[in-house]
């Protein structure tokens, strides 16, 4: 056997597992990468990456040259997707897959006015929750610079997470695109139900017993970490209060807020 093809979570995984079938190493082979994979968002579109390994063969001098294969050859079998709704489809952008696509975003920015910018934005959103196997539609609202993405559906905490992780990283995948492909810098919210009108008021009475903590115990409070958007609420409310003042610490995601006196 001259060639194989392997499919694995990583090119290189995929390289180590063809050579390791062929029995030789990297400086024997000829290596094509056929497809790099793509890690997708919540496992969706997850894609294994393929590579074509070939062995080279050596000539008297025990130099290695190219070797046309046989026309047999042997492939493995692709693994079985790790999700069972998703199908093959178009690369799932992520946040950090976007900044791979930066050509691809030039050229649509040319094409796309605001409508049809929010309207992809919009067709994505539906398109993941249906890929997480939940029937939704999403409906639009704008309001000077900022468009509200209106899911509707019969499982909202699904689509909501625990915590409001996934309405989060929808919310900040649908900012990204936005910015990358509308030419209004619009603020992106994604909202099912209620849950972001509950959620201001529940962060308004958290900066009130926050506020009132830190004046009794004349001790800063540190918060638990929370997406920006959050934070910024938190900031709002208490900037009115004389007697605290706020600011946020460490990373993103980890970036939290810290309440002290002033």
């Amino acid at each position: 056997m001259n060639k194989y093809t392997a499919q694995a979570e990583t090119v290189d995984e995929a390289i180590q597992k063809a050579l390791k079938e062929l029995g030789i190493t990297k400086k024997e082979a000829s290596i094509e990468i056929v497809d790099q994979g793509r890690k997708g968002i919540f496992k969706i579109g997850k894609k294994d990456a393929i590579v074509t390994v070939t062995k080279l063969a050596a000539d008297n001098n025990g130099k290695a040259f190219f070797k046309e294969p046989s026309t047999k050859e042997e492939t493995v079998k692709p693994a079985p997707d790790s999700s069972k709704f998703v199908k093959e489809q178009a690369p799932i952008l992520t946040e950090s897959t976007l900044s791979e696509e930066e050509d691809l975003s030039k050229v649509a920015d040319t094409k796309r006015n605001d409508e049809e910018a929010v309207k992809m934005v919009a067709d994505y959103l539906q398109d993941i929750i249906q890929k997480m196997g939940i029937s939704s539609t999403v409906t639009l609202e704008e309001t000077k610079n900022q468009i509200v993405f209106h899911v509707e559906t019969d499982k909202a905490g699904l689509v909501i997470g625990k915590h409001g992780k996934v309405i989060n990283a929808l919310q900040s995948l649908a900012q990204v695109l936005l910015h990358r492909h509308a030419k209004t810098k619009y603020t992106a919210i994604v909202n099912v139900g209620d849950y972001r009108e509950r959620r201001e008021n529940a962060l308004r009475e958290l900066a009130e017993r926050t506020a009132l903590k830190v004046r009794r115990t004349k001790q800063p409070v540190f918060l638990e970490p929370m997406p920006a958007s959050e934070r910024k609420q938190i900031h709002f409310y208490l900037s009115k209060d004389d007697a605290v003042m706020t600011h946020s610490e460490g990373n993103e995601p980890h970036r939290y807020l810290v309440v002290e006196l002033k």
